[in-house]
């Protein structure tokens, strides 16, 4: 009689331990292919060091010459800023007024580069319509006190 109860007891438990095999293994192909990927269900944001606003942005896809980020940049640190100079990873810069030319000053409350535009940088290398971009923005400047000093931040959003 002692032998039926092991032998029922060692079939639920190999029985039971086949099914976690088999949810475990799901869960790991699930993982694999990048469904489960919390980054496909986390919104879009712009998010650089305090002062210094993201009001807008976009990124377009083409052929790797021909993607481009535009950034709509706002100093809010309460000074006017000098030797300003925007880097994104994989980017180069299109317009003078991120350039880092020491003629450049970024006044308080303002935008950086044009007014409507804002910056533009070129050949980011995004090749793909609706691809979900993370990208790292480095912002380089001098304060009225005459030091550098550097804002970093990030871009997260599909392009278009």
């Amino acid at each position: 009689m002692k032998n039926k109860r092991g032998q029922a007891a060692m079939e639920f438990l190999m029985t039971y331990g086949w099914a976690i095999l088999v949810v475990l293994i799901a869960i790991g192909a699930l993982a694999y292919f990048g469904v489960l990927n919390p980054a496909r269900f986390l919104p879009e944001s712009c998010t650089i060091g305090p002062g210094v606003g993201c009001d807008d942005y976009k990124i377009t896809s083409g052929a790797a010459a021909e993607s481009t980020i535009q950034l709509l940049l706002r100093n809010g640190l309460g000074e006017s800023l000098t030797d300003v100079d925007v880097a994104v990873t994989g980017c180069t810069v299109q317009d003078a007024a991120a350039s880092g030319d020491p003629a450049d000053t970024w006044t308080d409350g303002s935008l950086l580069g044009d007014a409507d535009n804002g910056i533009t940088l070129t050949t980011c290398g995004i090749a793909n319509s609706g691809e979900r971009v993370k990208v790292d923005i480095t912002i380089t400047y001098t304060g009225s006190s005459g030091l550098e000093h550097t804002k970093t931040g990030t871009l997260t959003a599909k392009s278009e």
